[in-house]
C-alpha cells in the first residue's frame, strides 16, 4: 500500500484512474499525479537536447556530441566524431569539433593532420570555418610560419572580395548567439 492507500499493482495512470473511480479521493489525487508526472517526463525527454546543447537523434554526430557534452567523455567523443566523418554524418560539424576537443586534449598536431586531410569532404561554406580552427590549432602547435601564412590568405580572400561571397558584412556565431560581422571588423580580428 502506498500514501494514498492504492495498493502497488496500479502502476500506470489509466488503470489507477478505473481504480479510483470506486476508491476515495486520495486515490484520484495519485491518478492525477501519476499522469502528470508522465507528462513532464515526456517534455523532459523532449527538451534533453535542448538543455544538454546536444542535436536531437541518435547518428553517430549526435553520440559525438552527447559524449563531449553531458557524459564528459572528450576520448569517446572523439572515436564517436571519427565515425561521423567515416560515415558522412554531419562531416562539416564533426571535423570542426573533433579538432576543437583534440585541442583541449594537447593533440593539436593530431588535430591539424585530420582538418588538413578530410576537409576536402566539408562544404564550401565550412571551409572558412575550419580555417579558423587552424589558425588556433596553430597558435596552440607554436606553428607560427604555418598560422602567418593561412592569415596572409584569408586577408588576401578579403582585398580581393572572395570572402563573404562579395558581401559587406555576413552572419557570424559566437557561444549560440548570431551576430554581423562586416569585413572591416573581420580584417581586424586577423590581424590581431
Amino acid at each position: 500500500m502506498n500514501k494514498y492507500g492504492l495498493s502497488s499493482r496500479f502502476t500506470s495512470p489509466v488503470a489507477c484512474y478505473k481504480y479510483c473511480i470506486c476508491v476515495s479521493l486520495p486515490s484520484l489525487i495519485f491518478a492525477a499525479e501519476m499522469s502528470s508526472n508522465k507528462i513532464s517526463r515526456n517534455k523532459k525527454d523532449d527538451l534533453f537536447h535542448v538543455i544538454h546543447k546536444v542535436p536531437a537523434g541518435d547518428g553517430p554526430y549526435v553520440r559525438a556530441k552527447h559524449a563531449q557534452l553531458v557524459e564528459k567523455e572528450p576520448e569517446a567523443a572523439i572515436l564517436l566524431f571519427w565515425k561521423a566523418i567515416n560515415a558522412g554524418d554531419r562531416v562539416d560539424s564533426a571535423l570542426k569539433d573533433m579538432a576543437v576537443v583534440m585541442k583541449q586534449l594537447d593533440r593539436a598536431e593530431e588535430a591539424i593532420e585530420a582538418v588538413k586531410s578530410f576537409r576536402g569532404l566539408c562544404s564550401k561554406q565550412a571551409q572558412e570555418s575550419l580555417d579558423n580552427v587552424l589558425i588556433d590549432l596553430y597558435k596552440k602547435c607554436g606553428k607560427v610560419e604555418d598560422q602567418i601564412d593561412l592569415l596572409k590568405r584569408k586577408l588576401r580572400m578579403i582585398y580581393q572580395g572572395e570572402a563573404f561571397n562579395g558581401k559587406p558584412t555576413k552572419t557570424a556565431r559566437s557561444h549560440g548567439k548570431k551576430f554581423q560581422v562586416s569585413v572591416k571588423q573581420e580584417t581586424s580580428r586577423l590581424l590581431v
